[in-house]
């Protein structure tokens, strides 16, 4: 018979494991190899239905993580460095970044997208920082 309020059966279940946490690693390192093949088989018998709620879990938790200002920063710092970038300091390239509002090359307020999109001008051979320019005048240096 499923529980009433799920909630609190997970509170429950948290709270007992927490409880016997010894008990529970012992009754695990005397019965591992068994758990180990019945883990797999439901695993095999689950696959499709395991697979696409991992995949809508991950896709709902990137949402929530991207939408937040430590998340942004991840991505657009991750970014760089896969496009080249070298730093001693992302924290402070990122702050520079934020704060910069017009390009260095010709003085164009930033923001949006398109032409005055504001970018991260580096060496390729580099991958040295060079400055915070509008899109147009990034792709007129390069």
């Amino acid at each position: 018979m499923p529980y009433k309020d799920p909630e609190k059966h997970r509170e429950c279940q948290r709270k007992y494991r927490e409880k016997n946490k010894e008990k529970a690693k012992e009754y695990y390192q005397k019965n591992k190899e068994r758990l180990q093949v019945i883990n797999k088989e439901y695993y095999e018998n689950n696959k499709e239905q395991i697979r696409k709620k991992q995949k809508e879990y991950g896709k709902e938790y990137n949402k929530k993580l991207w939408e937040t200002e430590k998340g942004k920063k991840s991505s657009r710092v991750s970014k760089w460095k896969h496009r080249g970038v070298k730093s001693d300091n992302y924290d402070n390239l990122y702050e520079l970044y934020l704060s910069q509002t017009n390009c260095e090359e010709c003085n164009c307020v930033l923001g949006g997208t398109g032409s005055t999109r504001k970018v991260l001008d580096h060496d390729h051979e580099t991958g040295e920082f060079r400055n915070i320019l509008c899109m147009s005048c990034n792709v007129k240096r390069q």
